[in-house]
């Protein structure tokens, strides 16, 4: 199956065209749908676990899940025209589509409709499952549990299948010289800040604010965050794609820290620990961006290095940079003066007990690791960084050569 090939230009739907009308071609429909479905399904996710944490497990037709949901509706509409079109149509339309797909079990389409495929059922059996695991073994559980797992895995799927057909168009587009290249390259990089939120929600409950001196929140850090930002850096050519991706995730925490509280929201599930009267956010972004900047900086100094040297390197700034700052600012994050609806660190879930049962509440650290465990799990987590680094840019060379 081959995915790096020469193919006509294509305009909307994937028109053959002039290479002059090329350069004004747009952003095919089913692209932007795409972008929708996977935003919806970010804003789903944070709703979801705020809903979770200021009113309790609820019924499966929350608005909430539904959001989660539409990104796998979307999804299969996105997918089942691409396929249908491509595998069955006649039309100049039809064969130039077919031209930039691939053949999987005698059905054409772009690689990523197959990608998102599997994550829409993916999402879909994770909603009965989730439903039992709840009825099993209690109303309210913890984000990674078997069905949440595969369900944020389904979401991933689907984003990762609209990332590769924005993928394949935008290296269309920049062999082709198409307008749209730009307009492509800056959705690609939302899509990765939305990536890098969805790896920052997966591993949350190991960076929690009360954890975040314990050396396991640097290393969760150092295996979900370097292989995207490097990732996203390669594939999409952009000096800033770093800078960009983690600043994207931290305006969308802030986000939420900042809206999610004007909403009002009652527990509905015992015992109910601390009287909760409006929806709760989520803890202040972890300062990712720090490490980011210098990582955009350092890898566009480095071209000309062997891959292996590049990922060395750039575990030790990501670990070393995380380090510092996160630690430092975790002691503020402790302190009365982040207590505010910026920090939002006097926000807590409805079952959060009282001190001195809350460590939550009682704005302490939990087992803090100093000394020998400290710099041994500091350790690991930089070869976890240096190896999550060369996954993410060799991975990301590779996509450079995708289009289809």
């Amino acid at each position: 199956m081959s995915t790096g090939a020469s193919f006509p230009a294509f305009v909307s739907d994937s028109t053959v065209v002039t290479h002059r009308d090329a350069r004004k071609a747009p952003v095919p429909w089913y692209i932007w749908t795409g972008v929708i479905a996977v935003t919806s399904s970010m804003i789903g996710g944070a709703w979801d676990v705020s809903w979770h944490r200021s009113i309790g497990r609820d019924s499966f037709w929350t608005p909430a899940h539904l959001m989660i949901q539409a990104c796998g509706v979307l999804a299969a509409v996105i997918g089942s025209y691409l396929v249908v079109t491509a595998t069955f149509g006649k039309s100049e339309k039809a064969l130039a589509l077919r031209a930039a797909s691939v053949n999987i079990f005698g059905l054409y389409a772009p690689l990523g409709v197959f990608l998102a495929a599997w994550g829409g059922i993916a999402m879909l059996t994770s909603a009965p499952f989730d439903n039992w695991w709840h009825n099993a073994y209690g109303l309210d559980v913890k984000i990674v549990s078997p069905p949440h797992a595969l369900l944020i895995l389904g979401i991933r799927g689907v984003g990762m299948g609209v990332l590769f057909l924005i993928l394949a168009a935008m290296n269309r587009a920049q062999a082709a010289g198409e307008a749209n290249y730009k307009t492509l390259q800056m959705m690609m990089l939302y899509i990765g800040g939305l990536f890098v939120e969805g790896n920052m929600f997966f591993i949350q409950e190991y960076t929690w604010d009360v954890v975040l001196h314990q050396a396991s929140a640097y290393i969760a850090l150092a295996i979900a965050v370097p292989m995207a930002l490097a990732l996203y850096s390669q594939a999409s050519r952009f000096r800033w794609a770093a800078t960009t991706t983690a600043g994207i995730y931290t305006l969308l925490i802030l986000a939420e820290i900042l809206i999610l509280p004007l909403f009002p929201a009652t527990p509905k599930l015992g015992p109910v620990f601390n009287p909760v009267t409006h929806l709760v956010p989520p803890k202040f972004p972890v300062l990712i961006l720090v490490p980011a900047i210098a990582l955009d900086l350092f890898w566009d100094r480095v071209k000309g290095w062997k891959l292996w040297q590049i990922a060395v390197v750039s575990g030790v700034i990501f670990v070393a940079l995380v380090t510092v700052v996160e630690w430092n600012f975790a002691k503020f994050l402790m302190t009365k003066a982040s207590e505010n609806r910026f920090f939002g660190t006097m926000y807590f879930d409805y079952n959060a007990p009282p001190p001195p049962f809350g460590i939550d509440r009682a704005r302490i650290f939990w087992h803090p690791d100093y000394g020998r465990p400290l710099a041994l799990g500091l350790t690991i987590a930089t070869v976890c960084a240096m190896l999550s680094s060369w996954v993410g840019l060799a991975f990301g060379r590779w996509m450079r050569g995708v289009q289809r």
